[in-house]
């Protein structure tokens, strides 16, 4: 993939929330894939093949009098990213427990450390959706059972699920760079128990696990929760996030469809991250 090509956007944004937020998930709805915030706001990159000069005329908060939001934007090489996300990317800490950091980061004296290299995959644990994501895995028991990450990025949250126990573990993306990211990730963290598949939803067929935690958004996860059902072990949790507060109830109402009981909300800003067992 060395001779694919992005366009990255330097976005300046004020005031930063939640402006940043919110363009991140319309950015990602157009099909940018990678972000990376900064003081002054944010970089955003999508391929040159799936870009095109109006990709940003659906960005509704760039609209918005509310925020001063400028931007200006270039090629990429990807060959040039690691230089890009080094940059930027600091090591993050989650409730004192989990440090989720870069290779040529210090070793930390959390109890968990997770190493992740993210170059153009999502999920560095910086968003809140993926930090809530973290502290679901922290709140509940995850020894010794199987697990689903599903649109796994990076590979974190299923890294995160083997270190604090899991003993079987299913990481699924549909972008190839993800895909290849989180092998790269298992590796690095020394996992033995997780494989990596690319695809979607349907590999899950005749599958089953005890814990899917999918952290997307909420297009996709309402297209996805019956199969997810379906796969979910009794006694079984979901973990969902990707969406806003106000997508609640829609995921709810979808969820109890398929006979699954909200058990527990985490709210970050205006992104949310539910639990919910059958």
């Amino acid at each position: 993939m060395s001779d694919t090509i992005y366009i990255g956007y330097d976005f300046k944004v004020n005031p930063l929330q939640p402006a940043t937020e919110i363009l991140i998930a319309e950015l990602g709805y157009t099909g940018f894939e990678s972000f990376v915030e900064n003081d002054e706001g944010l970089t955003a990159y999508i391929q040159k093949d799936d870009w095109n000069a109006f990709i940003l005329d659906g960005i509704q908060i760039l609209k918005s009098d509310e925020f001063k939001i400028t931007y200006e934007f270039n090629e990429i090489e990807q060959t040039n990213w690691n230089e890009e996300w080094e940059k930027n990317f600091k090591p993050i800490v989650v409730d004192d427990l989990v440090t989720v950091r870069a290779p040529f980061h210090d070793t930390p004296n959390t109890q968990y450390d997770v190493i992740i290299e993210p170059k153009m995959s999502f999920g560095t644990g910086h968003h809140e959706t993926t930090h809530m994501m973290i502290q679901h895995i922290l709140k509940n028991d995850f020894n010794k059972k199987s697990v689903l990450d599903m649109g796994c990025g990076t590979g974190v949250l299923a890294i995160l699920a083997e270190k604090v126990g899991a003993t079987n573990l299913d990481a699924i993306d549909i972008d190839n760079w993800c895909y290849l990211n989180s092998i790269e990730n298992v590796e690095r963290n020394n996992c033995n128990h997780i494989s990596v598949y690319k695809g979607d939803v349907s590999l899950l067929n005749g599958k089953s696990y005890d814990s899917i935690i999918a952290n997307i958004n909420r297009n996709i996860l309402l297209a996805d929760i019956s199969e997810y059902a379906k796969s979910l072990n009794d006694n079984g949790m979901l973990f969902l996030s990707g969406f806003y507060e106000d997508d609640i109830p829609l995921i709810e109402a979808k969820c109890n469809e398929h006979m699954l009981k909200l058990d527990e909300i985490i709210q970050r800003e205006q992104w949310v991250s539910l639990k919910f067992i059958n």
